[in-house]
């Protein structure tokens, strides 16, 4: 399943929220430095659909705020 999303680094508040067209905007508080933000959103979309962390996969978008991930089935 491919989910697009959109980042938001250093936030106060971590949370996953969806928006009238139905895209997640996910909210980290680690920095947008050596993929630290990258990581906590695949654990944060791990978390969301209960999957393993390396069952999470970014496919587009590695420096841009809005982001493509995948998301294999066990």
């Amino acid at each position: 399943m491919k989910i697009s999303i959109i980042a938001h680094p250093n936030s106060k508040k971590p949370r996953i929220e969806k928006d009238l067209f139905e895209t997640l905007h996910i909210y980290v508080n680690k920095p947008p430095l050596e993929g630290k933000a990258n990581n906590a959103i695949r654990e944060a979309l791990a978390d969301y659909y209960k999957v393993k962390k390396s069952l999470v996969f970014i496919v587009s978008g590695e420096k841009s705020k809005s982001k493509l991930f995948e998301i294999l089935k066990d």
